[in-house]
């Protein structure tokens, strides 16, 4: 699916750029506490906010990559068809869960977007925003994989 190369692409970005914001305010957090003396109010919420980005984009874009939790040991046991069929029922419940998160996330970004943080001043829904974000583009890269195991793609099973 050329939207969800082009989305996994954009988490990817993401997830870098956010990473190099705790790369370089984390260090220079550390210079202040010890060697200046005094730490920058900002600088542990931003990295904060930056973390959680940096899980729900890397999360979303592992999976999209192919990085699953599965339990090989189970799928070698069964038959193709079954462990087929063991994989999509796991999709579905997988799914299911993602949507109920991007549900809860979107509320909870709702009701803190007035909400301010208190060293930056800035709108907790930055913050909540990653997990609708996050469990949408999941719930779009596992069902693209679900529908390829329904098509029965090789290597599947």
């Amino acid at each position: 699916m050329r939207l969800n190369e082009w989305l996994t692409r954009a988490a990817e970005a993401a997830l870098v750029g956010f990473m190099a914001v705790i790369a370089v305010i984390v260090p220079y957090e550390v210079f202040g506490r010890y060697v200046l003396g005094e730490m920058p109010a900002w600088s542990g919420e931003a990295a904060t906010f930056a973390l959680v980005w940096v899980s729900m984009m890397g999360g979303a874009a592992g999976l999209r990559r192919g990085y699953r939790i599965g339990i090989t040991v189970l799928y070698k046991k069964l038959t193709p068809g079954a462990a087929r069929a063991v994989r999509v029922a796991a999709d579905v419940l997988v799914l299911a869960f993602f949507l109920v998160m991007v549900v809860y996330g979107l509320q909870q970004t709702q009701v803190n977007i007035r909400q301010t943080s208190p060293a930056m001043g800035l709108s907790m829904a930055f913050p909540y925003a990653a997990l609708p974000v996050g469990f949408a583009l999941m719930f779009l890269f596992t069902l693209e994989e679900t529908i390829r195991i329904l098509r029965g793609a090789p290597g599947e099973g």
